[in-house]
């Protein structure tokens, strides 16, 4: 964990992924690293409770039928109602049901990331910027965070401005390979892009289910983006062609001021 002037960083892995802090407006020093560990072990008690690859894992104990919903944390339904509502959201583009098997995956991470983010507020942080392997949570500001391009290693595709918080969410096989599927074929999208950006002022849950269920759709996302509210899509094709929705623009400086 490293401090400098009102201003905290520390790194964590959970989820089998990176975790990084960046807290800034420390008024109590104290109670702010209170906060954190919290955050922290929120992350480690998520990972406990909903890791797909975990055989003693909650949401795999629930899916084998071997548990109830009722006898499962109070995590457990409140994840699983977030789900519902982005499946019927996105007409089942987003989906827990994979082969059979129970995987919130696509929306888990980012309300794990808002969740521990949003701790550190009443703990005393004005801002926080909390980066789940590429899912961002921002909180206060003011935060500048870059997109990065899939096809270029050590390029970004654009850099995003926040005054005031915002979620940031991008799907794509740069990272993992392709772990989003089709939910109609069960296979990775037959157009889908190298990368994809979904912000909402909401938050990063929201942000991360439709990140997910946008990625799944290929071609349809964009389309399906613009009729959402308070909802920007950016996207990367697979030939490094980049588009992004009509209000993405207010967000982001340009992508040449960016690799200037």
């Amino acid at each position: 964990m490293a401090q400098e002037g009102g201003r905290l960083r520390h790194v964590e892995e959970a989820m089998g992924t990176v975790f990084s802090f960046d807290i800034r407006g420390v008024r109590d020093e104290d109670a702010v690293r209170a906060g954190l560990r919290a955050a922290v072990a929120s992350l480690h008690r998520v990972d406990e409770i909903f890791s797909p690859f975990r055989a003693d894992s909650q949401i795999t104990r629930l899916g084998r039928g071997e548990l109830t919903l009722s006898a499962c944390a109070s995590e457990v339904r409140e994840v699983l109602e977030l789900c519902a509502e982005a499946e019927r959201e996105s007409e089942g583009w987003f989906t827990t049901r994979y082969a059979g098997g129970l995987d919130p995956t696509g929306l888990v991470k980012g309300w794990a990331v808002e969740r521990a983010a949003r701790m550190l507020v009443p703990a005393g942080a004005s801002a926080v910027c909390l980066n789940g392997g590429g899912d961002i949570q921002l909180i206060g500001g003011p935060w500048r965070v870059g997109i990065t391009d899939p096809l270029h290693p050590g390029r970004l595709a654009a850099v995003i401005e926040s005054e005031g918080g915002l979620g940031v969410a991008t799907s794509g096989p740069a990272e993992r390979g392709c772990h989003v599927l089709d939910p109609r074929t069960g296979r990775p999208p037959v157009h889908g892009p190298a990368s994809l950006t979904v912000i909402c002022p909401g938050g990063l849950t929201v942000a991360d289910s439709r990140a997910t269920a946008a990625y799944a759709m290929g071609r349809r996302a964009r389309k399906w983006l613009e009729e959402l509210p308070d909802t920007e899509g950016f996207g990367v094709t697979a030939d490094g062609r980049q588009w992004m929705t009509s209000g993405f623009g207010r967000y982001t400086d340009s992508v040449a001021e960016v690799n200037a």
